[in-house]
């Protein structure tokens, strides 16, 4: 950690102080609050930045943090308070020792403590991949509490997920796939140094998230600085191996197989924005199937686009946002 040093001079009580420049106004100030909320004995790290109605944000992983939504989604604070997460055990937030403690359904409750310690009242929920599974089993509990429910690149169905995924890898370069496949077959973890074994082999890391997932993350702006092998040191993996699973990215095997919402959808009466990219890895088909469930929402399928939608369109994806978070 850079920690700077700041020298302050004093000047002779002689010398005529200068003017202090007059501060712009309020509405161009955009501070930023940040700080805990003890969420039933779990430390949840919040953000707060904006103007305007409430719009809670729940990231992706499950396991990293908010960080990555960072600045792509910060247009929407000129019309919205924006209050960005970190779930637990990601990010900021606190990380638990008992890893079977890492359910969407802990994690709804840590939603609504925050949105009760800092007396919100209603808000929109906005979810991003797995954040957008964090908000469809919110709004199933809580939706009174909600005025809008935004769906980004998300899923219903780890049944339908773990298709689209075996998709997504039969599509790999067939050099690509057989090392991929050899890794898995020799087990992904415990292998290496002791720092490495609880994690994906660097090789693993850099074809499941290079040659396999790169093509649905990005299509019209891919990220330079883009590194596949990055999510070894981003991911908390006891959470990520306790919710996605231990057998690869190509499958859902953990906890998170519980999450079969297809039925449910109906049962969501808020205004509901359904936006993905299309070329998504939670395949736009996904995406279609909850707006034909949720009854009066809006779908958006933005153009040349993958997962990173609000990468690849920024202008589109605020847009549609923020012109649905008004208009309805």
């Amino acid at each position: 950690m850079l920690i700077a040093l700041v020298s302050i001079t004093t000047f002779a009580q002689t010398r005529k102080p200068k003017t202090a420049p007059a501060l712009p106004a309020a509405s161009n100030i955009y501070q930023v609050q940040e700080g805990y909320v003890d969420a039933h004995g779990v430390l949840i790290y919040y953000q707060i930045i904006g103007h305007g109605a409430p719009l809670m944000v729940v990231h992706g992983g499950p396991g990293v943090a908010h960080d990555y939504l960072m600045p792509h989604l910060l247009p929407l604070a000129r019309g919205n308070q924006l209050i960005f997460i970190d779930e637990r055990g990601s990010g900021r937030s606190e990380k638990l020792e008992d890893a079977a403690q890492y359910t969407v359904e802990n994690m709804v409750e840590d939603v609504e403590s925050v949105r009760q310690a800092l007396h919100l009242g209603k808000i929109s929920l906005m979810g991003h991949s797995f954040g957008g599974v964090l908000a469809q089993a919110y709004a199933f509990k809580y939706q009174q509490n909600l005025t809008h429910l935004v769906l980004g690149g998300t899923f219903y169905s780890s049944s339908e997920m773990n298709k689209v995924l075996a998709e997504e890898k039969r599509s790999m370069p067939p050099e690509a796939l057989a090392k991929l496949e050899a890794l898995e077959k020799a087990g992904l973890f415990g292998k290496g140094k002791d720092w490495e074994k609880g994690r994906y082999p660097d090789d693993y890391a850099k074809l499941a998230w290079g040659d396999g997932y790169f093509p649905y993350l990005y299509q019209r702006r891919p990220d330079a600085n883009y590194d596949p092998a990055s999510g070894n040191t981003a991911v908390s993996w006891d959470l990520y191996r306790e919710m996605w699973g231990s057998d690869g990215e190509f499958v859902i095997d953990g906890n998170l197989k519980s999450v079969e919402y297809l039925d449910k959808l109906s049962s969501i009466h808020v205004p509901t924005l359904v936006i993905c990219g299309d070329h998504d890895e939670s395949n736009p088909r996904l995406s279609r199937t909850m707006h034909e469930k949720i009854a009066g929402s809006k779908l958006v399928i933005l153009p040349q686009s993958g997962h990173m939608a609000f990468v690849d369109q920024p202008n589109m994806y605020i847009k549609a946002v923020a012109e649905f978070l008004k208009g309805m």
